[in-house]
């Protein structure tokens, strides 16, 4: 039986041509030729002034490379690089940084081998998968081809994971454990912190495999980050209820507040009670984190405890046991609310993880797993935007104080006349 994720990509006939298909690469050949050369004139214009002893220039342009093919999206493109030559032989050379040297498949097909991967397209089925797109062209995303590729990330996640950290600073983090299942292991833990620097910008901080989100996991992986540099503690961590993580970033951060995810504790009371009940605390809940002052929130807290406690104690009990880390939220800036009640930059970015294991019965091998979920991250860290209200940051780093949202200034008294 054909995959069903083959099957939705219906073949192409090959003898109809497309001409839209035709006009778009050629459009995309001209438009690459023209930055290139707009490249090339840039160069030169650095050798511009460099004259030998008879007046002739330095760099002039000698010819082209040989021509050579780039996979894209809309199919092969036909490429030609310029190249110059040196006559003073000091070794100046042009390369392109729209087409650098060996460049095989735009950046975004690279992208795309791994999201398929995540959609339940195994390595022998890229070609198929790929050929509605490319047609012909596909034959090029070999099994070997695709192999080649996830051992290079796998490359790339170690060297990344080493790079030194002492320049960096991060306001807030988000942190989760993403677990799913793996060929011969019981179950693979993926650990992942996204961090907000000063600047308001969202950066991937960490993502390392464990067989268990347990404490001396996460000491490990938080060990690691202070040892590549990282000695200043975020403001502020949010996280589910995994008591793990609070266990080890109490040791080795202990100046970082803690911050309960709302989405999670909220599963968790629901999961506690019947259906019929669900709907009702569900928007009780949503009072407490909604409102707009501490005050409130503790009063709509105290409501729902004592609304609900007699009959479902151990709901209640889930609920009551973090108020304070749940309300930790009110003692930072209100622009910053929606991002850090809950931890779903996390969630969001691993909603096609968690789905592919679900569809699946296993996700390959711990390294593949890995591979597959680094790029993922590296590839919509590239689309994460700044937090609302980022220039507010300062002055949490600055350990300025706020109140229920709001910048907190001592007036000195009034001084009689």
């Amino acid at each position: 039986m054909a995959h069903p994720t083959l099957q939705a990509l219906s073949q192409p006939e090959p003898d109809v041509a497309d001409p839209l298909h035709q006009l778009l690469r050629e459009g995309a050949r001209d438009l690459i030729a023209k930055a290139v050369e707009a490249e090339m004139a840039s160069f030169l214009a650095q050798y511009d002034d460099e004259r030998l002893e008879d007046g002739r220039k330095a760099v002039v342009r000698n010819g082209y490379l040989p021509k050579r093919t780039v996979q894209t999206g809309i199919g092969d493109v036909d490429i030609k690089v310029p190249k110059v030559r040196d006559r003073r032989g000091t070794g100046a050379c042009f390369n392109s940084s729209l087409l650098p040297p060996y460049l095989k498949r735009a950046r975004s097909m690279d992208e795309l081998i791994p999201w398929l991967y995540l959609k339940g397209v195994s390595t022998g089925d890229y070609q198929e998968a790929l050929s509605a797109l490319l047609g012909d062209h596909a034959k090029g995303l070999s099994p070997n081809t695709v192999s080649r590729l996830k051992a290079k990330w796998l490359a790339e996640h170690a060297t990344w994971r080493t790079q030194d950290l002492s320049d960096r600073r991060y306001v807030y983090w988000w942190a989760d454990g993403v677990y799913s299942n793996v060929r011969m292991d019981d179950k693979l833990c993926l650990l992942v912190i996204i961090g907000v620097t000063e600047h308001g910008r969202k950066e991937l901080v960490a993502v390392e495999d464990g067989y268990r989100e347990s404490e001396k996991s996460w000491n490990e992986l938080l060990t690691g980050l202070r040892q590549r540099g990282l000695e200043r503690a975020p403001k502020l961590a949010t996280g589910d209820g995994a008591l793990s993580f609070w266990s080890a970033l109490a040791k080795v951060y202990p100046d970082t507040r803690h911050q309960r995810c709302w989405v999670h504790k909220t599963a968790n009371v629901l999961n506690k009670l019947p259906k019929v009940m669900q709907p009702k605390v569900k928007a009780d809940l949503h009072d407490i984190w909604m409102a707009q002052k501490r005050e409130a929130a503790n009063t709509a807290f105290d409501r729902t405890l004592a609304r609900y406690q007699a009959k479902y104690p151990k709901a209640m009990d889930c609920l009551a046991k973090d108020r304070q880390t749940l309300l930790a939220f009110y003692d930072f800036p209100a622009e910053h609310w929606v991002h850090i009640r809950t931890s779903n930059p996390i969630e969001s970015t691993f909603a096609t993880v968690r789905l592919r294991t679900k569809r699946s019965r296993s996700c390959g091998s711990r390294n593949t797993t890995l591979a597959m979920a680094f790029k993922l991250l590296q590839s919509a860290e590239k689309r994460w935007r700044k937090i609302r209200g980022f220039r507010k940051l300062e002055l949490v780093v600055n350990n300025v104080r706020f109140q229920d949202g709001e910048q907190v200034t001592d007036r000195p008294e009034a001084v009689a006349a």
